[in-house]
């Protein structure tokens, strides 16, 4: 369980700290990430905010982000709740956690980004926890600004 815990710590860190290909390393080769919002879901919308279905496509994001698209300069820093644990089958922890992004501005302004929760799937292999599903589900269905990296 502790493994759990600290692999939502690595991840929220290494978003917070722009360590985007760490990031990437914590999910499996075989993943799906997605973004949504609470709405769609619960009117079961297929709409997403953001869709990688693969680590490639994970790496992909981020290598545009860093090469390609110029956004607005900000620091994240996300406050994940408790975990929720669901279940396990077959190696696979299936869990829950509410999270908060602040993102803040050069100039020092902090506001709410994105407020939700993470509803994961992780594999634990060789004792190290991987991603092998992350739907991120967004009490906030408008981002105030572009959506360009991960939450």
């Amino acid at each position: 369980m502790n493994r759990l815990y600290e692999l939502m710590a690595e991840y929220a860190m290494a978003l917070d700290e722009d360590r985007l290909e760490d990031w990437v390393e914590l999910f499996d080769e075989v993943c799906d990430y997605r973004i949504v919002t609470r709405e769609n879901v619960e009117q079961g919308l297929p709409n997403v905010l953001m869709w990688c279905d693969n680590k490639n496509m994970l790496r992909d994001r981020v290598e545009s982000y860093r090469n390609v698209n110029l956004y607005n300069p900000h620091y994240d820093r996300h406050v994940i709740g408790p975990l929720r644990i669901v279940g396990e089958k077959g190696g696979v922890w299936t869990f829950d956690a509410s999270y908060s992004l602040f993102q803040t501005d050069l100039e020092g302004n902090t506001r709410i980004f994105s407020v939700g929760r993470y509803r994961v799937e992780a594999l634990l292999r060789d004792g190290a926890p991987r991603i092998r599903a992350m739907l991120v589900v967004a009490d906030t269905g408008t981002i105030p600004s572009l959506l360009a990296t991960p939450i």
